[in-house]
């Protein structure tokens, strides 16, 4: 017997389908007795990540780690389910092999930041005077109050123009997510800098407002949870609840949850953190790398590093080219994906001779697949900017090829259902001026005015629900008022049963959504939908919270969504592409100005990102890797300084030094003797110097 089949015989069996390094990072500091200290898995692209996380999971466990008593930490809902569902699965296949060691029950705290965050601020609402019955606002609905507050304290009317609802609420949330000043956070938005006292103000305002109402934002979610953290008793208690904390994408995390998490287990103690530094592109959204970079320094000794390189996604030559495409980043951890899928097909790198011939191959290349047994759902086309995506739709429709855009309206934003929502949060939180303005204007004949007429009326009632029925609605909503206040009293009756009250509220809501909106038929399937979510939850307040943190796609929202039965090619953006997968893969645009976008290259720092949003979507190809430049744009504001064509240098995430890791074809066949290299715009330098003076 050799020595490595002696060693897999010894090995548990519930880790024997695990390769070496993936072992590695299960196994650390499990066994002894004692705590594991702090433990950084570097997850490579398609090398197992969440196999790896679950078998953690599931090994604890094995080791009399409590379930209960483990946090699961994920960026979104359904990956938290599925992360539990998995270890589950190992240790009950653990256990009918004869392994009976170890805890039983189930894993009971996974989810979100902002999910767990909700969870324990009710548990611990007494202690931080917040009151449990509040509400959370979704991104719309905070940019709504933000401008009600804009508008109460003038800002809107200002001589010269005052930042949006939106650029406001930005601002706001940059600051507090990344626990930054409003000084520091204005360099982002340097055509804000002149209004930071204003903006002071109108943050102000809008805490007030919010405590008024007894709601919260996103935001506020995390920074009341740290608040929490700061305070040594509160601390320990909720730090104590876990024994061991695993966070899964740590790269994505933003300064306010790594603040968080070192509160949280301060020694590392039972902390485990996996992400890829080299998929940290989320910036946008607050997110940093350096939480991943600085992660091991954090504690003493410095946390464990384990990497993980064995791909199981993509063929050799795909990962030869991305590899080298990561390795020209100016700082990383170090690794290199391997992969046991060999080929002789390398990346293509196709220079198209404009945008129009770019997607006339990307057309043509998708039908050849097609025919070769590739499913278009087994295909992605994926672009930096969703407006990238708009010559090769009409492209596609004109070929008749079915597609689906990823990217699109989240569940929540629907109107529809942000209508039958706000009913539901009025119903629970009674201070929701948000969610009531909205409900109230949805009667005929009730505006703005009015609506805030009744809110006030409520509140000098002493915000009981039953005062609304003494209120005189204008004319037209008469006919509507009585049904709307039964509903809205009974619904907000504490002994109403939830089972029932989705149903009760579409019943009484399809009339109006049959006034309100033209396509009444495709709307009313996403109330079903939402009628079918809330029959798996057994309060109202988890409903809502997990629905406004983590809500679904729109099924009526999807561009081009063809019938659910039918095949279709996918249309992603790179961000909203990460963490999937495709057999052939083409990604558009792949030059200067797009990738990197001229909108991201203002600092090294951004530059990097998008060098590590390129490797993200050639990670994303299992067997067929495409991408193609343009070797022309039209530009519209150009023409003055030529024909409105602009030559688009290859991206310089590709050198010279790096094309013999390609295949280079141009498109159409034979039309450019030789693709160009890196180039220059084209410019009329006669016109632009007459220009000046005109």
């Amino acid at each position: 017997m050799s020595a490595r089949s002696s060693a897999a015989e010894s090995t548990a069996p519930h880790l024997r389908s695990l390769n070496p390094a993936q072992r590695a990072a299960v196994e650390h500091g499990v066994a002894g007795g004692v705590m594991p200290g702090p433990l950084l898995i570097i997850a490579g692209a398609g090398t197992g990540k969440t196999n790896t996380l679950a078998h953690r999971v599931a090994h604890l466990v094995l080791n009399d780690a409590e379930p209960s008593r483990i946090l699961l930490l994920t960026f979104s809902r359904r990956a938290a389910a599925e992360m539990a569902r998995r270890a589950q699965r190992i240790l009950g296949e653990a256990r009918a092999a004869g392994r009976t060691r170890g805890s039983r029950g189930e894993i009971t705290w996974s989810g979100t930041f902002h999910g767990v965050a909700n969870r324990l601020l009710r548990l611990h609402a007494d202690a931080i005077g917040l009151s449990r019955s509040f509400t959370v606002l979704d991104r719309s609905d905070a940019a709504d109050l933000m401008n009600l507050v804009r508008s109460d304290l003038g800002l809107a009317k200002k001589a010269t123009r005052f930042p949006t609802k939106d650029t406001c609420l930005a601002i706001y949330s940059h600051a507090v997510n990344n626990c930054a000043p409003l000084d520091d956070t204005l360099k982002a938005f340097p055509w804000c800098a002149d209004w930071a006292e204003e903006l002071k103000a109108l943050f102000r305002g809008y805490v007030a407002a919010k405590q008024r109402d007894n709601v919260l934002d996103y935001d506020d979610l995390l920074l009341c949870w740290s608040h929490m953290m700061a305070e040594p008793r509160l601390a320990a208690e909720v730090g104590g609840r876990f024994d061991h904390v695993l966070v899964d994408e740590y790269q994505d995390t933003n300064a306010l949850q790594a603040m968080i998490l070192l509160r949280l287990k301060p020694d590392g103690a039972g902390l485990t953190v996996v992400g890829d530094d080299a998929q940290s592109i989320y910036s946008f959204r607050a997110a940093t790398v350096r939480n991943i970079l600085d992660f091991p320094l954090h504690f003493s000794p410095p946390a464990a590093v384990v990497t993980l390189e064995q791909n199981y996604r993509s063929t050799q030559p795909i990962l030869d080219a991305s590899n080298a495409v990561i390795g020209l980043a100016a700082e990383g951890f170090s690794k290199r994906l391997c992969s046991a899928r060999p080929s002789g097909e390398k990346p293509q790198l196709v220079g198209a001779t404009d945008e129009t011939a770019q997607v006339q191959y990307v057309a043509e290349r998708v039908l050849e697949y097609r025919e070769a047994g590739i499913e278009l759902k087994r295909q992605a086309v994926l672009f930096r900017a969703s407006h990238h995506s708009a010559l090769l739709e009409v492209e596609l429709s004109r070929r008749n090829i079915p597609f689906v855009k990823y990217g699109g309206l989240k569940f929540l934003e629907a109107a529809h259902v942000k209508d039958v929502l706000c009913v539901l949060r009025l119903a629970e939180n009674v201070r929701d001026a948000t969610a009531g303005f909205r409900v109230l204007q949805l009667l005929p004949g009730v505006g703005p005015k009015s609506a805030r007429a009744a809110l006030l009326h409520l509140s000098n009632a002493g915000h009981k629900l039953v005062a609304l029925e003494s209120f005189s609605p204008p004319a037209a909503a008469k006919p509507h008022w009585i049904g709307f206040c039964s509903l809205i009293t009974h619904l907000g009756d504490a002994a109403t049963p939830w089972i029932g009250q989705v149903e009760q509220l579409r019943r009484w809501y399809e009339p109006h959504l049959e006034r309100l909106y033209e396509d009444f038929a495709v709307r009313a399937g996403d109330l079903e939908k939402l009628e079918q979510i809330a029959a798996g939850y057994a309060t109202r307040e988890r409903f809502l919270s997990d629905l406004t943190l983590d809500p679904p796609d729109a099924t009526g929202a999807e561009a081009g969504a063809p019938d659910l039965d039918e095949d279709y090619l996918v249309l992603s953006t790179i961000h909203s592409a990460k963490g999937q997968e495709w057999e052939a893969v083409f990604v558009l645009n792949v030059a200067d100005g797009c990738i990197p976008s001229d909108l991201a290259a203002g600092s090294p720092d951004q530059i990097e990102e998008e060098r590590r949003l390129l490797y993200v979507a050639m990670t994303r190809a299992k067997q067929h890797l495409h991408l193609v430049q343009p070797l022309r744009f039209f530009r519209k504001q150009q023409h003055r300084y030529g024909d409105g064509h602009m030559l688009a240098p290859r991206t310089r995430f590709i050198p010279d030094e790096l094309l013999k890791l390609f295949e280079r074809r141009a498109w159409p066949e034979g039309a450019l003797n030789e693709m160009p290299v890196q180039g220059a715009t084209r410019i009329d330098v006669a016109a632009r110097l007459r220009d000046m003076w005109r």
